[in-house]
C-alpha cells in the first residue's frame, strides 16, 4: 500500500531564528520511503540531522518575515494492521535490557511517580502484560474527552488526569505515565496515521501520537486515542522518545508564530511505477 504523507507550515518570524523540524518518517521501520522532498519558498539553509533516538531532523535558520515550509513523501507500507500478541508477557524489572530501563522512569510530561498510587489502584488487579496495557489504554480512551485547545505546551499527564480531557498527545502521555508507574517500559511516539477502515473524522487531518511498550522481549504499538475494534493500518512513524519534549515537530530558538498548518496522510492515487523491462 502506498501512502502520501507530509505537512505544510506557515510561519511568521521576527528575526532570523534557528529551528529544528521533525516531520520526516524514520527509515528503520517496516515501510519503504519511495520519494520525499522539501519545498521552502525562501532560503533557510536546511540540513539533515539525526538525534540520539535515531529520529531524522532538519535544522535550518528561518529568515525574517513570512515563510512556508512544505514536506511531501511517498511511502510504501505493509497492508497489515498493527501487530499484536495478547500473550506477550511483562518482564520483571531486573530482567529488562539496560537500554530499555530508562523508559520506566518519570520524564518532563510523564510524571509516573506522582500517579503511582492511582495507577496501581486502577490496574493493579489486572493480569500483567498485554492485558494490563490494554486496560490502561481502554481506560484512557474511555475517561478522557478529546478536545482541541484543552491543553498547552506546559500540560503534563497529571494535569490531563485531573482535567479529564486533552488531545492525542495528552492521551499518549497519560498512558505512558500509567504504564511506567506499573513498571512497564513505555515510550512516546508520533507520526502520520491515515483514516483507513475507520469513519473519516470531522476535523482536519493532524499528526497522531501513540505509545510503544516493551513486552515479550520487543516493542509493541498501542494507541490510547484511537482504540478501535480493528487495529489501524498505515501507521508511519516519525519519531519516538521519552515524551513530547524529545519529538516536538517544530522547535524554534526565538519568536516564530505558526499561522497555519496542514497535514496529509492518505492512500496515494497515482499509478504504480512499472518494472523495467
Amino acid at each position: 500500500m502506498r501512502l502520501r504523507v507530509g505537512c505544510t507550515f506557515d510561519l511568521k518570524v521576527e528575526q532570523p531564528t534557528p529551528a529544528v523540524l521533525l516531520v520526516e518518517p524514520r527509515t528503520d521501520q517496516p515501510f519503504r520511503l519511495v520519494d520525499e522532498r522539501w519545498v521552502l519558498d525562501r532560503p533557510a539553509g536546511r540540513r539533515a540531522a539525526t538525534d540520539p533516538y535515531g529520529n531524522r531532523r532538519s535544522r535550518l535558520v528561518l529568515p525574517t518575515g513570512a515563510i512556508e515550509l512544505r514536506y511531501d513523501a511517498l511511502v510504501q507500507v505493509p497492508d497489515e494492521p498493527d501487530a499484536a500478541d495478547p500473550g506477550a508477557i511483562q518482564h520483571p524489572v531486573e530482567d529488562l535490557p539496560d537500554e530499555v530501563l530508562p523508559f520506566t522512569l518519570p520524564s518532563r510530561y510523564c510524571l509516573s511517580d506522582e500517579l503511582m498510587g492511582p495507577a496501581w489502584e486502577l490496574f493493579g488487579a489486572t493480569e500483567p502484560g498485554w492485558a494490563r496495557v490494554t486496560a490502561v489504554c481502554e481506560w484512557v480512551n474511555g475517561q478522557l474527552g478529546f478536545r482541541y485547545g484543552s491543553s498547552n505546551p506546559l500540560t503534563t499527564a497529571v494535569d490531563v488526569y485531573r482535567a479529564g480531557q486533552g488531545v492525542c498527545r495528552d492521551f499518549a502521555h497519560l498512558a505512558v505515565t500509567f504504564c511506567r508507574a506499573l513498571n512497564i517500559p513505555t515510550r512516546y511516539a508520533f507520526g502520520y496515521l491515515p483514516d483507513i477502515d475507520v469513519p473519516e473524522p470531522p476535523d482536519p487531518m493532524d499528526f497522531c501520537a501513540w505509545i510503544e511498550v516493551w513486552l515479550g522481549g520487543r516493542w509493541w504499538t498501542f494507541d490510547p486515542r484511537n482504540q478501535q475494534t480493528m487495529p489501524r493500518r498505515g501507521r508511519v512513524l516519525i519519531g519516538r522518545g521519552r515524551d513530547a519534549v524529545d519529538v516536538a515537530m517544530i522547535t524554534t530558538y526565538g519568536v516564530a508564530d505558526l499561522t497555519d498548518m496542514k497535514v496529509v496522510a492518505e492512500p496515494d492515487g497515482s499509478p504504480e511505477p512499472s518494472e523495467p523491462a
